[in-house]
């Protein structure tokens, strides 16, 4: 008897180390390990599977219907947003831009260093990955309701004239570069806290730049910034980026 509940007692400790040592595996910091959006466009897939992100076309109202009052004060904030001042309209006109570095350049400035595969890679990866989830939790009701762009009802430019033809053929609402700067907000909030309000604000400007470039309604910025919330409260679940968030907690604790 004593031999045998030695025995047993050896099995046990043996997978308590066993279990002690094994950790999972580090998540990967390129897109070719990551694998692209779609092939060729150099974009990494998100972490959530298509199937498991939020459905804007079930959580979203319609856009506002003709002569309500919703769309009144959307067209309210297209005025406003015509009077902007060229500083402002500068920034939106960057705020369009979703390369890399240009699109995390005034979180960068927030943070006080700059961030990139090279020099903070968990962070980089991070931030490729929770925009594309941001982004496609858009399209169930961007495709469904093919809203028209206000620069294209109003008859005047945008603050791209490059991808104006192709905007004419994308639905307005909701927006998915709002949803991209207000994901962008709430992710460098949770790596740096201590920042919280700045780097929201700036997430959130991010969002009304659309506006002020003309390409989205006010409405459509609101849903995005929606479904970019509703994006990262799934992500709380997933254990991929969970693991990546700590990792890039780590590198910008480095100074």
């Amino acid at each position: 008897m004593l031999i045998r509940k030695g025995l047993i007692g050896a099995g046990v400790a043996l997978l308590l180390a066993g279990c002690a040592t094994t950790q999972a595996p580090e998540p990967p910091t390129t897109i070719a390990a990551v694998g692209e959006l779609r092939p060729g466009l150099g974009i990494a897939k998100g972490y959530l599977d298509p199937k498991a992100l939020p459905n804007s076309l079930a959580l979203l109202p319609a856009p506002p219907a003709p002569g309500s009052a919703a769309l009144a004060a959307d067209e309210a904030a297209f005025k406003e947003g015509l009077a902007a001042s060229p500083e402002r309209f500068a920034q939106a006109t960057t705020d369009a831009d979703l390369r890399w570095p240009q699109m995390v350049s005034g979180f960068e400035a927030i943070l006080g260093r700059s961030v990139s595969g090279e020099s903070t890679p968990h962070t980089a990866m991070l931030i490729r990955r929770t925009i594309a989830d941001a982004g496609l939790s858009t399209y169930a009701a961007k495709t469904h309701y093919n809203r028209t762009r206000p620069f294209v009802v109003n008859g005047v430019s945008s603050c791209t004239p490059a991808e104006e033809a192709m905007l004419r053929k994308d639905g307005s609402y909701p927006s998915g570069h709002a949803a991209i700067g207000w994901m962008l907000g709430l992710l460098f909030t949770d790596l740096a806290p201590d920042k919280t309000d700045t780097l929201l604000k700036r997430g959130f400007d991010f969002g009304d730049s659309r506006v002020i470039c003309r390409v989205h309604w006010q409405s459509d910025v609101a849903a995005g910034r929606l479904m970019a919330s509703a994006a990262y409260a799934r992500l709380q679940s997933d254990p991929v980026f969970k693991a990546q968030r700590d990792l890039a907690r780590a590198e910008l604790a480095k100074r």
